[in-house]
This record gives structure tokens, C-alpha cells and sequence, in this order.
């Protein structure tokens, strides 16, 4: 019989990365959830149909991408796909941001995430498969004006991304960016008015809509590619 997938979700307390986390436990994978809170990840994996095992650590830290990858190949024998997904954002005029925020989330955004692809693809490459998606932003292809150093985040991996998918593009090993509009989720908890105010959208996305079209992207035949997936609430200009 054959074994059930194996993904590894960073970024899984909540948000996208635990709508994720259901879509894909209901479609028959085995999870490694990771995540700076290890009772939010327990009450994830509490709700989830199948497997799961949680890895508390901070994506920051240079040894916990190996750790979750050492944990998948540990307990489940095999990893199948990574959603790189952790994140956060920091916005605000040129005046009143605050610096160091900015560069604390340059470290999650960029560098611990190109930490987990590297980390990923260097074990699908070795075994010619694999699956990697790298959740980004529609800001990840238009700057808007204060969101600057959080978009530049985001051009970040959509240049990481396609530089890997050509590199890998003669392999069985695929990456996929996804680039959602506003979704509703708590990364915009601190703000005093609420982007969908701000921008006049008032149904935006949910958590489970982007979380829809990773499996939607994980699941096309071996011979369909999605390097790039866009998806806007309506109402969302780019």
C-alpha cells in the first residue's frame, strides 16, 4: 500500500499556515507543524483528521529548518512537499517606522525562508522529487506606497523562487509561489485600522481560500507546472 505524503508547514499556529494544515491532514498527508507556540500548535494539530507531530522553534535560528526536516524524515519515513510559510509584516511612513521591526521581519521574510528552501530543495534534489511552495504576496509584484521594505520581502522570494525553478526545471522537483491579495488572519492584529478599511475591500480572502489553491497547486499531474499562483479577493486592484 502506498505511503501517505508527508508536508511540513512553517508558520502553522494560525492564519494560513493551519488552514493549510486541515486541507491537506483532510486530503490524507502527515504533517510537521512548526511554530513559536507550542500550545497554538497543539491546538492546530487537536483539530487536524490524521498524523501530525509539532515542532516548536523559532525559523530565525539556523538549526530549525534541519530540525524539521530531520523530524519529517524521523517520524514519517519521507517529506513530499514544504510550505514555506512563515511570516510577518511591518509597514508605516518613512518617518514612524520603526527600524528595527523592519529588520526583524527582513530575517523571518527573507532569510529564514531562503534557510527552509534551501534546506528542502538540497534533500528533493538528491532524491529527484519533491515539492516546494513558497507563500508570498500580490506585493510580491507591486510595491504600494509605505509597504515598501515588506513588498521588498516578498520580491525577494519571487526572485528565489524562479531563479530555483529554472535551476531544478530539468528535475521532478517543483516550486511554486503563491500570491494571495488581503487575506483575513492575524497578521494585521497591531494595526489601528484594518487594511480591508483601508483599501475598501470588504470581503477579503480567508485563511481556507488560499489554503484551497495550495492543494489545487499540489495537486495537478506530474506533467503540469504552477510555478506562480495569484489569488485576490474581489475588489483587490494590483
Amino acid at each position: 500500500m502506498e505511503q501517505k505524503k508527508v508536508a511540513v508547514i512553517t508558520g502553522a499556529t494560525g492564519g494560513i499556515g493551519a488552514a493549510v494544515a486541515q486541507a491537506l491532514s483532510q486530503a490524507g498527508y502527515r504533517l510537521v507543524l512548526n511554530g513559536r507556540s507550542g500550545q497554538k500548535l497543539a491546538d492546530v494539530a487537536s483539530r487536524l483528521a490524521g498524523e501530525s507531530v509539532q515542532v516548536t522553534g523559532d525559523l530565525r535560528e539556523p538549526g530549525t529548518a534541519g530540525a524539521l526536516l530531520a523530524t519529517a524524515l524521523e517520524q514519517f519515513g519521507r517529506c513530499d512537499v514544504c510550505l514555506n510559510n512563515a511570516g510577518t509584516i511591518e509597514v508605516g511612513r518613512i518617518e514612524e517606522i520603526d527600524i528595527e521591526r523592519v529588520c526583524d521581519m527582513a530575517r523571518l521574510n527573507v532569510e529564514a525562508t531562503f534557510r527552509i528552501a534551501y534546506t528542502f530543495l538540497k534533500h528533493f534534489a538528491k532524491h529527484d522529487a519533491g515539492h516546494l511552495v513558497n507563500m508570498s504576496s500580490v506585493m510580491g509584484k507591486k510595491v504600494r506606497a509605505t509597504a515598501g521594505a515588506y513588498a521588498g520581502t516578498k520580491f525577494a522570494i519571487e526572485a528565489l523562487s524562479e531563479a530555483l525553478r529554472m535551476e531544478l526545471s530539468h528535475s521532478n522537483v517543483l516550486i511554486s509561489s503563491i500570491q494571495p491579495g488581503l487575506v483575513m488572519s492575524g497578521l494585521h492584529d497591531r494595526w489601528e485600522v484594518h487594511p480591508s478599511q483601508a483599501m475598501g475591500i470588504p470581503d477579503p480572502l480567508q485563511p481556507e481560500d488560499v489554503a484551497r489553491m495550495v492543494l489545487f497547486v499540489l495537486e495537478q499531474p506530474a506533467h503540469v507546472r504552477v510555478p506562480q499562483l495569484m489569488v485576490l479577493p474581489r475588489d483587490h486592484e494590483i
